[in-house]
């Protein structure tokens, strides 16, 4: 690990690189393994699709999962005039530390200052040139790493943050604790999504709610926060993201596919003035 510190920090710095970047939109969760880096990747891609210039900023640093999500796990960052060069997919720019690695089981064992030198340099030294909206996918909770985020952007316009929720009241609770971050920090929350709400046979594609239903809208009322909408587990979804593949371009017709699109485009009304 010593090695991937040194290389962050000989990065040479550039300073404005989010200058082109027209909107940044925070994807929180209150706890791990509700699907936040899934639901950042399949919005990212639902963009893309709407014709959007799309970044995506994995700061997750002790999970970095979304290289794998798109199929990108092994590539490697460059280094340009202006800092690092993102990785490209579909027309998608991704940043990672994955990229980083010289052995994608490395864990990372590093205190807090650490990581904030390497969130500030994903921040400051990444080229990510024009782009409509860049997606900062953070690891569970309000520790560090989403301090370091607001305190290296805070030169730049943040629009907000989409909360990432499953229906139990376990993930809703700590939801309420990722809001009151937000409120605390000053970062307008753009909505709640209820990932993994109800299961999709694949056989008859009827849904059944496993775990508990509707934990996501109840919350988003009770908070006054917009509830962007549900997302249901699907089979189809998992084996994508495993193998890298496309799912939107690959299921136009599951209901994941009219989920995703309806919170993207939601989103992007939130976001235009």
């Amino acid at each position: 690990m010593a090695e991937v510190m040194a290389e962050v920090m000989a990065v040479p710095g550039a300073r404005g690189n989010l200058e082109k970047v027209q909107h940044v939109v925070l994807v929180l969760s209150g706890k791990g393994g509700v699907g936040k880096s899934t639901i950042t990747t399949e919005l990212a891609l639902a963009l893309l699709h709407s014709g959007k210039k799309v970044g995506v900023l994995d700061v997750d640093l002790c999970g970095p999962s979304i290289p794998r999500m798109l199929g990108v796990s092994k590539h490697e960052v460059h280094q340009c005039d202006a800092g690092w060069v993102p990785v490209c997919v579909e027309r998608l720019s991704l940043m990672s530390i994955a990229f980083l690695l010289d052995d994608p089981d490395d864990a990372i064992i590093w205190r807090g200052p650490k990581k904030t030198a390497l969130i500030g340099q994903f921040v400051s030294d990444v080229a990510w040139g024009e782009l409509d909206v860049l997606l900062v996918d953070t690891p569970p909770g309000t520790s560090d790493e989403h301090l370091a985020v607001l305190e290296n952007l805070k030169k730049h316009r943040v629009d907000g943050a989409l909360l990432v929720t499953t229906p139990q009241a376990v993930s809703t609770g700590d939801v309420r604790r990722e809001i009151t971050f937000c409120k605390k920090t000053g970062v307008k929350i753009l909505g709640i999504v209820e990932n993994m709400s109800g299961f999709v046979c694949p056989h008859c594609t009827e849904c059944t709610s496993i775990f508990s239903k509707g934990g996501g809208e109840e919350l988003a009322k009770l908070t006054g926060s917009t509830f962007l909408g549900s997302v249901p587990l699907d089979p189809l979804l998992s084996a994508s993201v495993e193998k890298g593949g496309d799912f939107l371009k690959a299921f136009p017709e599951s209901a994941i596919y009219s989920s995703i699109r309806h919170i993207a485009d939601t989103l992007l009304r939130n976001l235009e003035p």
